[in-house]
């Protein structure tokens, strides 16, 4: 039951992972004519709200991170979708193992730079107080939270880590001799 609960949580995480990917974050890498006003208009909205100013501004470094989203995790997301909607697909494990520990290692300066980077006050005006930055770092939690929660459940889940269940083909060999 609650491997399920967590398979259905990865569903979700990884299907609203890819309009916002499309909608949103590929919007620091595509030329302007390609976003319809009310997309761009949502950026905008976003970012001054939160204080983001790496998704109106993004640095070179932050804009890398959104190249590897593009072409390595975007068509991974349905990919990932289907397999954890349809439950118990052991073939996900090592391509969600790459996928996490990817992710999370991206978000780590991330977020040490939102915590820690004195932001500018223009041209777009970042996180300037700490309840605004934790209110940032807030948005992009779930986004190293999830994918750890996803590489411990591929590494410890006896769904996914076939090793947990009757132990190791060694020690089944051993046990046949």
């Amino acid at each position: 039951m609650a491997i399920r609960v967590l398979e259905i949580i990865f569903f979700f995480y990884f299907a609203s992972h890819i309009p916002i990917t499309f909608f949103i974050d590929l919007q620091a890498l595509l030329p302007d004519s390609v976003y319809p006003q009310s997309l761009k208009d949502l950026l905008r909205w976003y970012a001054e709200e939160f204080k983001d100013p790496m998704m109106l501004d993004p640095p070179e470094w932050f804009k890398s991170f959104i190249f590897c989203e593009a072409l390595l995790q975007t068509p991974f997301f349905p990919v990932a979708a289907y397999a954890f909607l349809k439950g118990s697909c052991k073939w996900i494990r090592t391509p969600a193992i790459v996928y996490s520990t990817h992710v999370a290692t991206t978000l780590v300066p991330i977020l040490f730079h939102i915590l820690f980077y004195e932001f500018p006050l223009k041209p777009h005006g970042g996180p300037q107080t700490p309840q605004e930055r934790w209110l940032l770092v807030s948005i992009y939690a779930p986004y190293l939270l999830v994918p750890v929660l996803l590489l411990l459940t591929m590494l410890l889940s006896p769904t996914y880590n076939s090793t947990s269940k009757s132990g190791s083909t060694a020690a089944r060999a051993k046990k046949k001799t």
